[in-house]
């Protein structure tokens, strides 16, 4: 049953997670140490039985139209929590890395974000030419911006909901994470990023399309500038 109260709103955005969805909702539950949460799933309308097994497992549904960004604005908005936690469906976050992401936003942080690419962080789950390419948004993004991110596409994170409004996010698919990565830096929020491990997926095949979000994650970068 979900709280009415929750202090926390961990959100995830599915489609066709049906193989995955109990395993990571059960999972949250094992091994996050707070007890004052609510679990969201955010649904692109899937064709399999993810809202089933997602209710099942005790999870709050908002169905959205096709795309990971729109997905989590709604799930975001939907959040009664005052710190809203996004995390992928498919088991590649490790769900108790959310407990020092609430450690950080606890003593002062506005915004805490995963980072595969500094100590004790690493993946299991990207593709060389994947690699290449956040290297290179990070690096489009740091000069542009003025930031000193190591990470930029990876939706692992956490932040206060009151920092929504100064986000002021427009993104529909991939470039999302992107998107609040560098309104966040241009809204002077105080950002941290901690070491995050990416597991392979458990089953299925990842949404993400290469060159496909690559291109809509450029695109994100250049919008941004006269936001």
């Amino acid at each position: 049953m979900q709280n009415r109260n929750p202090r926390i709103s961990i959100v995830i955005p599915t489609l066709n997670e049906e193989k995955n969805i109990r395993k990571t909702i059960t999972a949250i539950k094992k091994r996050v140490t707070f007890k004052d949460y609510e679990i969201i799933v955010s649904d692109s309308y899937s064709s399999d039985r993810t809202i089933e097994y997602a209710k099942a497992a005790g999870a709050k549904i908002i169905r959205s139209k096709h795309g990971k960004g729109l997905a989590l604005r709604l799930g975001f908005a939907a959040s009664k929590g005052k710190i809203i936690v996004s995390i992928d469906a498919d088991m590649s976050n490790r769900p108790e890395e959310i407990n020092l992401m609430m450690s950080a936003i606890d003593i002062g942080y506005d915004i805490c974000m995963g980072s595969r690419f500094i100590a004790g962080g690493g993946s299991e789950d990207i593709s060389q030419i994947r690699r290449m390419g956040n290297k290179f948004f990070v690096f489009l993004v740091n000069l542009l911006y003025n930031a000193n991110y190591t990470d930029l596409c990876y939706g692992y994170r956490a932040f206060r909901k009151d920092v929504l409004k100064k986000l002021n996010l427009k993104s529909e698919g991939f470039g999302i994470e992107t998107e609040i990565s560098i309104m966040a830096k241009k809204s002077n929020l105080n950002i941290i990023e901690i070491p995050s491990f990416e597991k392979i997926r458990i089953s299925g095949e990842s949404n993400l399309k290469t060159f496909r979000d690559g291109y809509i994650i450029l695109k994100t970068i250049i919008d941004c500038i006269s936001r």
